[in-house]
């Protein structure tokens, strides 16, 4: 089976910035310009030089791949598709601009969402794919991920399979912060799977539409894994497919990432339940989540700005507001 391997591209500024990044660096390291260092690997020219296609957003949008020949043509492991967009759509946007671009264009089997902040294990690919051909009900395929560095330790699991309440919008990672043992070795069906690492077939991402823009970023895994179990599918950890992720121990605690993780939490409760389960809730968020996070913000954190965009985030949360929202 063929595997494109999709990235979200991040656009700051003009078009010749990505992440922050200039384009040009890119390309270098596509050259064997930039020498990459890391604990899990000896860097090697081997692989190298990286044919890079570049494609605007718009052509990408209109299914227009002049170079697909050209493209074909070439061993996977010495091509790169690199799709600009014209602004900052998050993770669930700029994601869906790249898979619809390969279901319309390239006809995977697969798509293979990845943060572009992991190191993978050489087979974590093969493994994910030999699972997902094993039963046709698995839709989604998830890795074991470590922490990349976890004070100094490289075995601490940083997901290992994940649940969610659909009623509270509480989620959970299985294994966080445990070093590794034999409970995480057993391929398991779980409720979702992190972004950070998704293998989806297909056809739930044609009858599915991809990710849900509304959420921007955060929650969309939660919601595409959980519309994928509505299907009948199967959402499944694997545990021979191994990566580390480069992530802060403690999380990240800016405004933003307090704003769509509140934000979020409210539109996925509301999409995923009924009137009066959403009500309800809702009476219990504003009575006690929201006094919890006036403490912790405040008088804990001594952070206003922290408490503005929670206060920000549940405001357009009730409204229904999705999108870039800060």
């Amino acid at each position: 089976s063929r595997v494109e391997h999709i990235k979200d591209f991040k656009i700051e500024g003009d078009e010749d910035t990505i992440m922050g990044l200039p384009i040009k660096k890119i390309k270098e390291y596509c050259e064997g310009k930039i020498q990459v260092n890391s604990t899990f690997f000896k860097y090697s020219k081997e692989n190298k030089s990286i044919k890079v296609f570049e494609v605007n957003e718009d052509k990408a949008r209109n299914k227009k791949f002049l170079k697909k020949d050209d493209y074909e043509k070439l061993n996977p492991n010495k091509r790169m598709i690199l799709i600009k967009n014209k602004d900052n759509y998050g993770f669930a946007g700029g994601n869906n601009v790249g898979i619809k671009f390969s279901l319309d264009v390239l006809n995977p089997d697969y798509v293979l969402l990845l943060n572009n902040d992991t190191v993978v294990d050489k087979d974590f690919l093969i493994e994910m794919v030999k699972v997902g051909e094993s039963d046709e009900k698995i839709g989604i395929v998830g890795s074991k991920i470590y922490y990349y560095d976890y004070n100094g330790r490289s075995d601490v699991v940083w997901f290992a399979g994940g649940g969610i309440n659909t009623k509270t919008g509480y989620g959970w990672h299985e294994g966080d912060h445990t070093i590794d043992n034999r409970a995480y070795n057993k391929i398991k069906e779980f409720d979702f799977i992190t972004g950070c690492s998704m293998l989806l077939k297909k056809e739930i991402l044609e009858k599915l539409k991809g990710l849900d823009d509304l959420y921007f970023a955060c929650y969309e895994d939660s919601d595409l894994s959980i519309r994928a179990k509505k299907l009948g599918y199967k959402c499944v950890y694997i545990p021979k497919s191994i990566l580390w992720h480069k992530l802060g121990v403690s999380g990240n605690g800016s405004p933003a990432s307090v704003y769509y993780q509140t934000r979020n939490r409210i539109l996925f409760v509301r999409k995923h339940n009924a009137f009066i389960d959403h009500i309800l809730f809702l009476i219990w968020f504003l009575s006690y989540d929201s006094v919890k996070k006036f403490i912790y913000f405040i008088f804990l954190k001594k952070n206003f700005q922290l408490f503005k965009a929670y206060c920000k985030a549940v405001f357009d949360g009730i409204k229904g507001r999705g999108g870039k929202g800060i």
